[in-house]
């Protein structure tokens, strides 16, 4: 039976070495690809299954940036979650996961493959970690009534995921409701432990200001500050190994400013008022706090409202890494817009609920124990 596997492999591979077919062509495969492979030979199924294939896999899987979302009473929501493929010849936008539409879902985190989404009733919410690739998923005990999800991070002394809460505490009740940010509190997924405090951080109402999406960079999670549409000119900066605050400067006082990384360079982006020009600054002295402003990119604003049938809408835009350059995405009406860095119309889709996030997917078959066992390859994931 080995010998028959084995000439199996052999006739599929056409001769070709193991090692380069293992760690040359099905290491670079995507995972669903990867996962119907392993039914070709005993062989491939026990290489591809061990720790180290993974992580070199997932190492290689690309970085997609999530563009779905709608807005509703000024914060976003999902009923899926979308990809964006801009190397892709065909099907730019793939979809990854159906939501309950029952439900207000927000996604709150992605990191190392793995999904954190937030599911909200009249009654009860829960967070659910999730993996695309595997479509397995896991709910988190209750941790509170009310809580913020800051982030969440890979422990690396100890290899433990681990989820940044912000307790929240009600102070005025009544039409306009006004919250207050209590102390942080770190959860281990897959312990029984109760979340650990850590203490209030600094400019905690800033930190938890609705659509910060924190950043991880250098191993530390970064925000920039926001406080009800004024500027800001400091970032508060999380390091995910000691667990504590710290914060650093940002260029300029800004508005609203956003984080993004690439090439091992911590960059920043900012939009004017009516949405029409990009500015875009780099942190060439992370150690010193040395920023210099990069480029500005000019929205091509007419062609956009033809595109756009001249609708009045709002404008929504993000900067992210992407083969070597920069990547802007745009969001208009019911429309998504790739844009170069001279400021071009590079591609369009028409499509409601489609909006850029700062948060991408990096897939993965690592197995995590906070999950039941097993893969569900071909299922249709719906939380």
């Amino acid at each position: 039976m080995a010998d028959a596997s084995k000439q199996r492999a052999t006739a599929h591979h056409h001769g070709l070495p193991d090692e380069i077919v293992i760690w040359e062509i099905l290491v670079r495969l995507p995972p669903k690809s990867l996962l119907r492979c392993r039914a070709v030979c005993s062989a491939w199924r026990r290489a591809t299954s061990a720790r180290d294939f993974l992580l070199a896999h997932h190492a290689r899987q690309p970085a997609l940036p999530i563009v779905s979302g709608y807005r509703y009473g000024g914060d976003y929501y999902h009923r899926g979650i979308i990809t964006f493929d801009h190397r892709a010849a065909d099907a730019q936008l793939q979809h990854v996961i159906q939501l309950d539409v029952e439900r207000f879902c927000r996604l709150e985190a992605s990191c190392d493959g793995l999904l954190l989404l937030s599911c909200n009733t009249p009654d009860v919410s829960c967070l659910y970690i999730y993996n695309p690739a595997t479509h397995q998923y896991a709910t988190l005990p209750v941790l509170r009534d009310l809580f913020m999800v800051l982030g969440m991070y890979r422990h690396r002394p100890t290899g433990e995921y681990r989820v940044l809460l912000m307790y929240e505490k009600e102070i005025r009740p009544g039409p306009v409701v006004v919250w207050e940010h209590d102390t942080c509190c770190i959860f281990t997924l897959g312990s029984i432990q109760p979340p650990r405090n850590i203490g209030r951080p600094p400019k905690a109402e800033q930190v938890c200001s609705r659509g910060g999406v924190a950043l991880m960079f250098r191993g530390s999670l970064h925000w920039h500050l926001k406080q009800h549409g004024t500027e800001s000119n400091m970032i508060v900066v999380f390091d995910t190994t000691t667990e504590s605050f710290k914060q650093m400067h940002a260029p300029v006082a800004l508005r609203h400013a956003k984080l993004f990384e690439m090439d091992g360079v911590l960059g920043m982006f900012d939009r004017n008022d009516v949405g029409a020009i990009i500015n875009i600054w780099e942190l060439q002295d992370y150690e010193n706090q040395v920023w210099t402003f990069k480029c500005k990119i000019k929205l091509p604003v007419n062609e956009i409202m033809v595109l756009c049938r001249n609708i009045n809408s709002y404008w929504h835009a993000v900067v992210m890494p992407g083969d070597g350059e920069l990547l802007v995405l745009v969001q208009y009406a019911e429309w998504l817009l790739q844009l170069d860095m001279d400021g071009k119309l590079v591609a369009s889709f028409h499509q409601r609920e489609v909006t850029p996030t700062q948060l991408q997917l990096k897939q993965t078959l690592v197995p995590h124990t906070f999950f039941p066992d097993g893969y569900v390859v071909n299922a249709v994931p719906q939380i």
